[in-house]
């Protein structure tokens, strides 16, 4: 094999070490993938042998042990990752410069420990740098600020600390991506950040830094992925005013912010009319839903859970004709369910989501070892008013929505039946009616639902029998619980028994809103990592 030059063997079940006798008969071997395989060990010192390779692939393997210092003689290394195997040790070895080539360096997914070393300054062609998920700590070093060449910067879920004013971003003209999710960072967002004018995507989210937001933000012109959730920002309206200033913003997540301001009203801000994704959860806002959301033409999801929002759902909902995500449990919204809200374009034919803008995320929000969500359209389509003291009737115009995948009316003040038209939402995985004044039947229909994996009517006052086969007999007895008059072969309460099964006290309001439906809506995302506070957390299992 003396002539080989590139060898991909990527995406198999290859396992044992890592083969490196091409090394010394393939004098011409540049290039190496073996990312995705079950290749484990150590990695073979004889790497370095390959005087020629310039790109190594072997990411998501089972390898372990440390980076040994043999491979720091490879000095012809362009590409280098190792990323999501089982690697520990230290990166301060002064072998590094030796790789004065590296325009690509991803050590992401491993148990790397201690701190970036200054060394690291003297990759001047270092472009790609990514030591996300591991267990790095201490400060940024400035000599991050001497790759000026850097575009992207993927130091997330780490245990960085300190400010990020070491750094000096002004020194990063072509940086892209910045993303320090899940550090301890703390202090305010320096000013040289503001230089980077082709940054696209930042993701400063679930750290320590606060005051206001700075108007140097509109500098950023390209920037269209903002996260900026689960910090100590103050001054909503401020926010909002500046980052409408930013055109290119698709995406939004502030959330768990600004904690019990009032929701800005200001008719001044436009909404943007680029805004796709937008995120305020978790901010115990009070006011109401405002007005100015209208203006943001093309949004398609829309969070506003966890606040203390008052008054009516209002009826210009269904003008955002592009809405499919929409959430706003836990709030304290009154009045009826809006007819208009069963008139949303999007979520009334799986066909109009073919008229979506195909967004790709710029940063991935939720990641899980068979999905990776970057896409705006991959998410379900979802309405939750949960949690809210919503009164009148389930509109029978309901059924109209057939794209719905989560229908969510839970703890409020409903009354009346369960319209039989629920039985037409053929796509829907979740159906949560619980904790209200229902009464009637359960429609019978709603076994033929076949993608119905999570379905709560517990707790209103429902009677009957309980429909059976389909999907109905995978529901636990705990989704039928507190309706004394209903009946089953399976609950205490008998069809045609006298004997009555008491229903169970609830607070009016529930204290926990996230857990019901958890194990529910795994089904749609199965086990993974969220990397941004949509309220995915409430029903796709884990949140970061």
């Amino acid at each position: 094999m003396e002539n080989l030059a590139a060898l991909n063997a990527s995406s198999n079940s290859f396992t044992g070490r890592i083969p490196t006798q091409f090394c010394n008969s393939s004098p011409s071997f540049t290039l190496l993938n073996l990312r995705t395989n079950k290749f484990s060990g150590n990695i073979p010192q004889g790497l370095s042998d390959c005087s020629k390779l310039r790109v190594l692939r072997a990411g998501d393997n089972n390898l372990s042990g440390t980076l040994p210092d043999e491979l720091f003689n490879a000095t012809s290394f362009e590409y280098l990752s190792f990323a999501n195997n089982d690697l520990h040790g230290v990166l301060d070895t002064a072998n590094i410069v030796n790789l004065r080539n590296l325009i690509t360096l991803d050590l992401g997914g491993n148990i790397f420990s201690g701190k970036i070393p200054d060394y690291i300054g003297q990759l001047k062609r270092l472009e790609e740098f990514h030591l996300n998920n591991n267990n790095m700590s201490g400060e940024l070093p400035y000599a991050l600020s001497n790759c000026t060449n850097l575009l992207t910067i993927d130091l997330k879920s780490n245990h960085f600390s300190g400010e990020l004013t070491k750094v000096n971003f002004s020194n990063l003209p072509n940086l892209k991506t910045l993303d320090l999710y899940s550090n301890n960072l703390s202090g305010t967002v320096p000013k040289s950040i503001y230089s980077c004018s082709n940054l696209t995507a930042l993701r400063l989210s679930t750290n320590h830094l606060h005051e206001q937001l700075s108007l140097r933000l509109g500098n950023l012109k390209y920037l269209s992925f903002l996260s900026l959730s689960k910090n100590n920002f103050t001054n909503i309206t401020n926010a909002l005013q500046i980052l409408q200033s930013s055109k290119n913003l698709t995406a939004v997540f502030i959330g768990y912010n600004f904690w019990g301001e009032i929701l800005a009203q200001d008719e001044t801000i436009d909404g943007s009319g680029s805004l796709q994704v937008l995120d305020m959860q978790g901010c115990n806002f009070s006011g109401t839903i405002a007005v100015w959301i209208l203006r943001a033409t093309n949004l398609q999801m829309l969070i506003l859970c966890g606040n203390r929002l008052t008054g009516p759902i209002p009826g210009w909902i269904s003008s955002l004709r592009h809405l499919f995500y929409m959430d706003v449990s836990s709030n304290s919204l009154t009045g009826e369910i809006p007819l208009t809200l069963t008139e949303m374009p999007m979520l009334k034919s799986t066909d109009n989501a073919t008229h979506l803008d195909s967004t790709v995320f710029e940063l991935i929000v939720y990641n899980s070892p068979s999905l990776q969500y970057r896409m705006i359209t991959s998410f379900p389509a979802v309405s939750n008013l949960g949690n809210n003291y919503l009164t009148g009737v389930i509109p029978p115009q309901i059924g109209q929505l057939k794209a719905l995948a989560a229908l969510d009316f839970s703890f409020n003040k409903l009354s009346g039946e369960i319209p039989q038209s629920v039985c037409n939402l053929t796509n829907l995985q979740v159906l949560d009616l619980s904790s209200n004044n229902l009464t009637g039947a359960i429609p019978v229909a709603l076994n033929a639902l076949h993608f119905l994996s999570a379905f709560n009517i517990s707790n209103n006052n429902l009677e009957g029998p309980i429909p059976y086969g389909g999907q109905f007999d995978t529901f636990q007895t705990s989704s039928f619980n507190g309706n004394p008059q209903l009946c089953d072969s399976v609950l205490t309460q008998k069809c045609n028994s006298a004997e009555a099964h008491q229903p169970v006290i609830l607070s009016e309001k529930r204290a926990d809103y996230k857990m019901p439906f958890v194990i529910a809506f795994s089904a749609f995302f199965g086990v993974g990592v969220l990397y941004d506070q949509l309220v995915l957390s409430r029903y796709f299992g884990k949140s970061y």
